[in-house]
């Protein structure tokens, strides 16, 4: 019998891709969300007997407990994510994203799994090839509280944390807000991208590809447990110019402007290698360019749209 997953924030951009990819492996999934952006992207997995969700809040200990001790794998994708969101409420930012992995991690077996999602905002800015063995140099409150879960959880001597490059892809719980999805969206809506600071560079991923980690880690958790792990692509280290003329080669019409004088809040630069954890025999399968083609698609049904309800700001 496959194990069961509890995964918090489930109905989010990652989670509602990797619920589904779950229970077609045959895993039991309970989902907890407060479905703060009133999202209903779980909807098609509702008739699902191996599915189950809950409405809740993973900052109530007394109703959060239970969900904990009763499940195999633990995957805590609940977060405040992103710099704007977290200076927005800092306080908020600091209980979701460190206070309840505390809890969960005071709270667990170690039989039990736990394979926790972090972000390579965790490095700053670095002219070096970043390994899993650089130094921390968080820029944003997000960042540091991103940090001390991850340290809390290594001390802890049993789980499994992912450094995520900037994902990318369409999901039925919709982000337009993330670098790659934002670069696209503004080509078909506006047709002209204004960038700052063109030359800073990020890794990326495809939200598949992140969820296919995930399971990658239930499935060699025993070789991969109390490590931490790059997850993005190895040929995808992209400036934002090198990412608006990659979009410019589907959209040739695309207006470029480079604004040599405005900062971007976002100060992250780096490089990232992802060798260690392909070393354990996971590969992407997903592209930047798979990612285009796909956006191109999944934007013509919510161009239109309202874009706010489809950020996480």
């Amino acid at each position: 019998m496959k194990e069961s997953v509890l995964i918090t924030g489930g109905a989010g951009y990652i989670g509602s891709v990797l619920a589904e990819m779950l229970l077609d492996k045959g895993y039991k999934v309970t989902v907890l969300d407060n479905l703060l952006y009133k999202q209903t992207s779980l909807l098609h997995l509702c008739d699902d007997k191996n599915f189950t969700f809950v409405k809740g809040d993973v900052t109530n200990n007394k109703e959060f407990l239970p969900r904990i001790i009763n499940h195999d794998i633990i995957i805590p994708l609940a977060a405040i994510v992103g710099a704007p969101a977290c200076d927005a409420n800092p306080g908020l930012a600091t209980a979701i994203n460190f206070s309840q992995i505390q809890f969960i991690v005071d709270n667990l077996r170690k039989d039990q799994k736990l394979i926790m999602p972090n972000t390579n905002s965790q490095y700053g800015s670095s002219d070096e090839i970043i390994t899993e063995d650089f130094p921390f140099n968080p820029l944003s409150h997000y960042a540091k509280t991103k940090c001390k879960a991850e340290d809390y959880i290594m001390d802890w001597d049993n789980g499994i944390c992912l450094r995520l490059a900037t994902v990318f892809g369409s999901s039925p719980r919709m982000r337009t807000d993330l670098l790659v999805n934002d670069f696209v969206y503004k080509t078909m809506s506006d047709g002209c991208l204004v960038l700052f600071q063109s030359h800073f560079k990020r890794n990326y991923i495809h939200v598949r590809d992140i969820a296919r980690t995930f399971i990658h880690c239930i499935e060699n958790y025993g070789k991969m447990n109390n490590q931490v792990y790059n997850v993005g692509l190895s040929d995808a280290n992209l400036n934002k110019m090198e990412l608006a003329k990659t979009i410019k080669n589907y959209f040739p019409n695309l207006v470029i402007i480079e604004n040599e004088f405005a900062v971007d809040g976002d100060n992250r630069n780096y490089i990232v290698s992802n060798d260690k954890l392909e070393a354990t025999g996971w590969k992407p399968k997903y592209t930047i360019k798979d990612g285009i083609e796909e956006l191109m698609s999944a934007y013509q049904m919510i161009i239109t749209d309202n874009n706010k309800k489809y950020t996480n700001l």
